[in-house]
């Protein structure tokens, strides 16, 4: 019998020294500048989220750049060091637009292989003085059209619940066109693009609907390449979310634990009850299979395999489970003041039923699964 060979390298699924000290800087920042309250207190500005630590993550630390190449402005590193990141950012319920501009929007521009937008649009996604996001990648979703006139291209129709969609400076939008959907690059102007808020559950998330009245846009990449580029990035966006959703699990169940050791009844700390070991014990076993998730799919990722429409499903299916349980876990455990407005808990609950369905929901990512490894065509006959 011929031995199977994994499709990773197992190597890959592990943190490296420099993973693990950019995790310790980013967690420790976070801790000083991106509280709960700090949290709270941005979510009330214009932009939504705090701009001073936004320059400061790309600045200082340059995460903004770790996954983009060094001729982009970037330190060209790979996915799985964006991946610690986006970890953190969950982790501490960060709410600045790291994931439409940082993995949607660049990499959208990586996988077009348009050098002109990359050397356009990437230094400055890298440096931390653009903030883009992406519109009209749901295939079921056709609501905008391009047409050409004698000045270019410009774009018609609307987009909705779009990422960060109200403040962007940038949208990649995929919109339909004669020969075909294509990829366009649109920076959004007042009187060509109407943008309006959405209320939504997560508020640390913000979306708007983006109305396109003629707005002039620039191709990007190749109308055969177009589909291929929408795909890939939306996968990438999974295991980016993935990441994120371990990170806010973690939180959750470190903050439980500490809590019900601290909190007393019966002459007891509650964590001491048989009971709350088996429902702490249920999240940290679905938390490992999260981690384990995540890893595969941000390994695929790190190192683009052709495994990673199957491992970024996967791990959307199991890291919003996880999280889902871990933020409903964190809210009862916590008893009567984990259902107070005060209490950070809700802000977790709200950041996991959002991101439940960020990319579809589970359901639609199991469909996809079935069809993707072949049980589908199985089922069918």
């Amino acid at each position: 019998m011929q031995r199977r060979r994994p499709e990773i390298d197992p190597q890959l699924l592990s943190e490296t020294d420099e993973q693990r000290q950019l995790r310790t800087v980013l967690r420790d920042l976070y801790a000083e500048a991106s509280g709960v309250e700090d949290v709270r207190k941005h979510l009330a500005t214009p932009r939504g989220y705090d701009e001073a630590l936004w320059g400061r993550l790309a600045g200082e630390i340059g995460v903004h750049g770790l996954a983009v190449p060094e001729e982009y402005g970037g330190s060209g590193f790979t996915f799985a060091e964006l991946a610690v990141a986006l970890e953190e950012s969950g982790r501490a319920l960060y709410c600045a637009p790291l994931l439409p501009t940082v993995v949607l929007a660049a990499h959208a521009l990586l996988f077009s292989g348009d050098r002109t937008a990359c050397e356009r649009y990437l230094p400055r996604i890298a440096d931390g003085t653009l903030t883009a996001t992406v519109a009209g990648f749901d295939p079921d979703e056709p609501g905008v059209v391009a047409e050409q006139g004698g000045d270019g291209w410009v774009l018609r129709g609307r987009a909705d619940f779009v990422l960060d969609g109200a403040g962007a400076d940038l949208i990649l939008v995929r919109a339909g066109t004669p020969a075909g959907p294509r990829l366009f690059a649109c920076e959004p102007a007042p009187g060509t693009s109407l943008r309006t808020p959405r209320r939504v559950l997560d508020e640390t998330r913000r979306q708007a609907l983006v109305e396109f009245r003629g707005a002039p846009a620039t191709a990007v990449g190749t109308a055969e390449e177009a589909e291929s580029t929408v795909s890939a990035t939306l996968d990438t966006g999974r295991a980016a979310l993935a990441a994120e959703q371990v990170g806010g699990s973690g939180h959750a169940l470190d903050a439980t634990v500490g809590f019900v050791a601290q909190r007393h009844q019966f002459g007891r700390p509650i964590g001491s009850f048989q009971a709350v070991k088996h429902r702490l014990a249920d999240v940290l076993v679905a938390l490992e299979a999260a981690r384990s998730a995540s890893a595969y799919a941000t390994a695929c990722a790190a190192v683009a395999s052709p495994q990673l429409p199957v491992a970024a499903c996967a791990a959307a299916v199991v890291c919003s489970e996880t999280f889902r349980l871990a933020t409903a876990e964190y809210v009862q455990l916590h008893g009567g003041i984990g259902f107070t407005w005060e209490h950070p808990a809700h802000l977790y609950v709200r950041r996991a039923r959002g991101a439940e369905v960020l990319f579809g929901t589970a359901d639609r990512h199991r469909a996809r699964l079935a069809e993707l490894v072949g049980l589908a065509a199985h089922a069918a006959v």
